[in-house]
């Protein structure tokens, strides 16, 4: 097996069988076992790694424009000529990044066809297959959910069945309609559909959850025992509020979709509503500890979730934006991030034990629970914007949550 990335460092790091990125459960035991036995090798070379396969599958990220909203495909642009131009006869590809229904086949078989020279169902077969996988668990998440399949023709998805069942296996799980393994969706579309419409789904519901919390703050309402009691019951299945939605997923695709269904307001409004939620919390703290105006305001987490080192879309960014216009004195603190990395971000490291005015719990790192308020001399105000801590610990001090 051969991996190709532009990134030189990383390309070296999986090489000398060392993990390029802390976190993922079991990839640092797989590199130590496949790579000095030969059975994985990276390369910045499509020339070295593509002719002669026989299956070619593709994760490289497809960006949305922060201005338009609308995908940005440079880099899967620039990945799939590269790929078309060494493309070898009866080689099974297969896309796996996220994508606007339509692109496989209306974007990518054209594209392939016209570098090189191939025709697609004859020379060669495209497919879409999503990744379903969270980061810090992949391997179990292969083996948990199904592997959704779409293709172009009837014997492109009996070659892309073929390849994912040598490569995969699933756990039985009796609560699906059918056996856990390869499905097949009947075409790209209905794949490039499921995966947006399964991601969609949890932005909507946790904008509804951020509505409902807001609502909850005004007449001095519990949420969380709100949608305790609702999801007792199986048709209720409410998602939990929370200062941020962020990672390369969430707040990602729902744009996706809307770049190719334009009258989807449901979606549009979530997405927009969730984004408001840092500024939500930043004034929630104004309205119970007054002026921020030269107040020290530690944001805990530059991560976009507990326990993963990343910060795609990660809250601390619109957090931080809001505290310094209104005059706070901002510091950052993550457990996973060194001080000249946060500073990398534009942040003030924040040190524990070093005083603080206001606290807001940005990523739910597991670490952040055992904290107190003897962590931060001074505090007059302790934020959780994702209602993780045990309020315990904060007693003598006031704790904010959304929605409690």
């Amino acid at each position: 097996m051969i991996g190709v990335d532009v990134n030189q460092a990383l390309v070296d790091c999986i090489n000398r069988a060392e993990e390029p990125f802390p976190g993922e459960d079991g990839l640092a035991e797989k590199l130590a076992e496949q790579v000095p036995a030969g059975m994985l090798r990276a390369t910045t070379n499509y020339a070295d790694a593509i002719p002669n396969a026989d299956a070619v599958v593709l994760v490289v990220p497809l960006l949305v424009d922060e201005q338009s909203g609308e995908p940005d495909f440079a880099w899967m642009d620039s990945a799939t000529r590269s790929l078309a131009e060494h493309l070898s006869p009866g080689t099974l590809v297969s896309y796996e990044t996220t994508l606007p229904v339509g692109t496989t086949r209306n974007r990518w078989k054209p594209l392939i066809e016209d570098i090189s020279g191939l025709r697609e169902g004859r020379d060669f077969h495209l497919v879409f297959s999503p990744e379903r996988v969270l980061t810090g668990r992949v391997y179990a998440d292969l083996k948990k959910y199904p592997k959704l399949v779409g293709g172009l023709s009837a014997e492109g998805i009996r070659r892309a069945t073929e390849f994912y069942e040598a490569v995969l296996t699933f756990d039985p799980r009796d609560d699906l309609p059918r056996p856990n393994g390869v499905w097949d969706m009947g075409s790209a579309e209905a794949a490039e559909m499921a995966k947006l419409a399964e991601t969609t789904y949890r932005d909507v519901n946790i904008g509804l959850a951020n509505q409902f919390a807001r609502y909850s703050d005004t007449v001095g309402i519990d949420v969380y025992r709100v949608i305790e009691a609702c999801n007792s019951q199986p048709f209720s299945h409410i998602h939990r509020p929370g200062i941020a939605v962020g990672g390369h997923c969430i707040p990602v695709y729902p744009r996706l979709y809307l770049s190719t269904d334009p009258d989807a307001d449901i979606v549009r409004t979530a997405r927009a509503y969730n984004t408001t939620m840092p500024e939500y919390l930043v004034e929630r703290v104004e309205q119970t500890i007054g002026d921020l105006q030269g107040q020290s305001v530690v944001v805990l987490g530059a991560s976009y979730r507990g326990g993963v080192k990343e910060t795609a879309v990660s809250g601390v960014f619109p957090t931080v934006a809001a505290l310094v216009a209104r005059g706070a004195r901002v510091s950052v603190h993550d457990p996973l991030f060194s001080d000249a990395e946060l500073a990398g971000f534009g942040f003030s490291a924040h040190a524990l034990g070093d005083p603080a005015d206001v606290v807001i719990l940005q990523a739910d790192h597991a670490e952040y629970c055992e904290l107190s308020p003897a962590d931060f001399p001074g505090i007059k105000l302790f934020a959780d914007g994702r209602n993780v801590t045990p309020p315990e610990n904060w007693i003598g001090v006031p704790r904010i949550v959304i929605g409690g």
